[in-house]
């Protein structure tokens, strides 16, 4: 069993201290579901979309799917049985007909055409590459919030939806995991989409979520330089899988945080680990990065700056950029506010994500909250670099408990 920590409950009421301190303890007292070796119990569709389900091997298991009709007041919609039945989630307000030949540098480490970011504001698909130009074309999925700056943002190669930022399919327990495929149905042919593809009017498009059977309990950063990088499995073993090149000494504005809670992923994509730090609609943060990445154009700030953890895999002769676990196919943003007030409350504190850190080496505790002037014109306070310099360890817990919308 996984044992439930303290700051695994997060609330903002007024009464959360005892909220959060009664639902502690029930959690503490109550069996707690490991996730299932198996998954079997989703149910075939009987139409086209049967070609759909397992599209990246066998070892993988279907959670959800998304599926998005790119039209002028198209339906987004998910299905939780394999494609039987849908549930709408919002409304398109704007299809998507191109797509962005330079896209954000990491997106090129994702093989077309798979989802590149997942974020509480975006979904980045990669659908090319270009080796002239070292960049790889994508299109976005975006909420309504999409004139907010601070993150890679083309309006006309996106779909725009009716959706918040931080919600339902931006983190709110339906956020896809990159590498996760997409399908297109068009003119009634339904078919996975190929390196090349630009998104057309009246496209159905499909993202299949699905994930490794086994998952960690948890992930592990020793916060020094060489500190080490590991694995937690439910069975309390562990696996060393890296390293930790730049320790994170501060905190910065990475905008999106505005749309996560404390202690909650941002953003995870090819190239980052992105945490929040800040309060719901604050801004704060820090990224952990892969060495590769570090050293992009717009990343220089990374290898002075102390807003940055800087990884690497045990060997010099491998790199991490697009590689599980860290930068695919494990990590999603993953939390609603609302889920202590919910009556199955309990399976969803249980089945989100969550980050925790050590200080001077001492017990485990809640990520540490702090609010930043949002205006990126201005230097950040002395103190934002030095936020979290007695930090020791980071760990980011993974679920135990089936997925929660």
């Amino acid at each position: 069993m996984f044992p439930v920590l303290p700051c695994q409950v997060v609330c903002s009421h007024k009464s959360a201290p005892l909220l959060c301190f009664a639902a502690l303890n029930l959690l503490l007292l109550a069996p707690v579901p490991l996730p299932p070796s198996q998954y079997n119990g989703l149910p075939q569709a009987a139409s086209a979309v049967n070609a759909e389900s397992s599209t990246q091997g066998p070892n993988l298991i279907e959670i959800f799917r998304l599926r998005f009709s790119n039209e002028e007041g198209g339906e987004i919609s998910v299905s939780k049985d394999g494609g039987l039945t849908w549930q709408k989630l919002g409304t398109v307000l704007h299809p998507c007909e191109k797509v962005e030949p330079r896209g954000f540098t990491a997106a090129k480490w994702v093989e077309p055409v798979k989802v590149s970011a997942s974020a509480v504001n975006a979904i980045h698909i990669t659908t090319d590459y270009d080796p002239q130009i070292d960049r790889a074309a994508v299109f976005s999925i975006l909420p309504r919030e999409v004139f907010v700056p601070g993150s890679f943002l083309v309006p006309q190669a996106s779909i725009i939806t009716d959706l918040s930022a931080g919600e339902k399919i931006f983190g709110g327990g339906l956020a896809p995991l990159v590498g996760n495929c997409l399908w297109v149905e068009r003119e009634g042919q339904v078919f996975l989409a190929q390196k090349g593809y630009v998104p057309g009017r009246g496209d159905r498009l499909t993202i299949v979520v699905e994930r490794f059977p086994q998952q960690p309990t948890q992930l592990v950063f020793q916060n020094r330089e060489g500190g080490l990088i590991w694995l937690q499995f439910p069975d309390g073993s562990r696996s060393v899988i890296g390293r930790v090149l730049r320790p994170v000494r501060g905190v910065g504005r990475f905008v999106g945080t505005r749309y996560a809670a404390v202690g909650r992923i941002r953003a995870n994509h090819p190239g980052v680990i992105d945490i929040s730090c800040s309060p719901l609609g604050a801004i704060g943060g820090f990224q952990i990065i892969p060495e590769g990445h570090s050293r992009s154009p717009e990343m220089k700030a990374a290898l002075t700056m102390t807003q940055w953890m800087i990884v690497a895999p045990l060997s010099p002769e491998e790199h991490w950029e697009g590689t599980a676990p860290l930068f695919s196919q494990f990590l999603r943003p993953d939390y609603r506010p609302d889920d202590l007030y919910a009556p199955d409350w309990q399976d969803r504190l249980l089945s989100r994500f969550l980050v925790e850190v050590r200080r001077d080496s001492g017990i485990w505790g809640p990520c540490p909250a702090f609010s930043l002037e949002p205006d990126l014109s201005l230097p950040l306070p002395d103190w934002a670099n030095f936020a979290l310099a007695d930090v020791s360890e980071i760990r980011l817990l993974f679920p135990v408990s089936p997925s929660r919308q």
